[in-house]
């Protein structure tokens, strides 16, 4: 007779494998930026419950069709209206940002962020580049799709898993608020990006990691996990490339994946005691994915890796700590008004 688990181990045993799974098949498939695919089912996995089913995984296919759609139509714009176009897609992340906020499901907020600033940027910086960024994304979505449905076959719902509770409506008030606080700390990374999108793009990716976590965080307590997220995300990523480097092999690779990803699956659905959410330890784990992808990326094409390693997580942190400010900044400037 199979064991019954409680529904936050099966969860936590589905997110760890699940995104394990994906990374290793992910590298061994070479895929176009490795680490988007299991950075998207890692989203996947913590997003829903259930499989997908198949009206619900042809659905995801038209938003990544009409995410890549849009990006590409911003690349004449920004080239020859500069300025326009990128007012234009600052509103058009605030849209998204709001449709979030108002109960959107975060996968196709995620996936028109995506859209509208990597894709857009890479274009602008040469086209062949923005495709191969349309190809990472819909092979990465393919490839976290299956893996995800594997992962529920592996470590199913519970029958008596009750359902997950609606995340608690944001006041009406402060949706503008909060959409325009994610809005400004994506921004500056989607600037950079212009100006290099092969150097830049992961802080895009991570900037709009920041920009959903901050939608889904009060104010008060922002500031400490989103920079403290970060900085466990970095020293994880330290400890796992130290533990790699004793055996290199894509096995490996795959193992210690398992294995931090246990650990930071059990934080995020408290099964270990923990006083901070479970947006900081997706934050957590988004951060180690994107930073080891982009080491073992450097490694093969013959960089300084540790060089390389040290510029990213100090461009990360500054990151962090812009969208740190503009929290700041954001909440007080609402006090200042109630005041008055």
């Amino acid at each position: 007779m199979p064991i019954e688990r409680s529904p936050r181990v099966q969860r936590a045993l589905r997110l760890a494998s699940g995104t394990a799974l994906c990374l290793g098949a992910s590298y061994g498939l070479a895929l176009p930026i490795p680490f988007l695919a299991p950075v998207l089912c890692a989203l996947l996995l913590v997003s829903i419950n259930r499989p997908l089913s198949l009206k619900a995984a042809l659905a995801l296919a038209v938003v990544a069709m009409l995410t890549t759609g849009i990006g590409l139509l911003l690349i004449p714009l920004l080239r020859y209206y500069a300025v326009s176009a990128v007012s234009l897609i600052a509103l058009g992340l605030f849209g998204v940002f709001r449709f979030g906020l108002r109960g959107g499901n975060n996968l196709i907020v995620t996936f028109l962020i995506i859209g509208l600033t990597m894709i857009s940027s890479a274009g602008v910086f040469e086209f062949d580049l923005g495709l191969m960024v349309i190809k990472a994304l819909v092979a990465g979505l393919l490839l976290a799709v299956m893996i995800g449905v594997l992962s529920h076959g592996l470590f199913p719902e519970p029958t008596h898993a009750p359902t997950a509770p609606a995340p608690p409506s944001m006041a009406a008030q402060d949706v503008d608020r909060v959409a325009l606080r994610a809005t400004l700390i994506v921004m500056p990374a989607f600037l950079l990006a212009l100006i290099d999108p092969a150097s830049y793009l992961p802080i895009v990716l991570k900037a709009v990691n920041l920009g959903q976590q901050s939608s889904t965080t009060s104010a008060r307590g922002a500031g400490r996990e989103l920079l403290g997220s970060t900085l466990l995300g970095g020293l994880l990523a330290i400890l796992f490339w130290c533990a790699l480097s004793l055996f290199v092999h894509l096995w490996m690779y795959f193992l210690w994946m398992l294995l931090f990803g246990l650990v930071l699956a059990r934080k995020l659905y408290a099964l270990t005691p923990t006083r901070w959410s479970p947006g900081f330890w997706l934050n957590t784990l988004i951060t180690l994915i994107i930073l080891l992808g982009q080491s073992v990326q450097d490694s093969l094409a013959g960089k300084d890796v540790y060089t390389a390693f040290a510029v990213r997580m100090g461009l990360f942190l500054a990151v962090t700590l812009y969208a740190c400010l503009m929290v700041h900044w954001l909440d007080q400037r609402q006090k200042t008004n109630l005041a008055v």
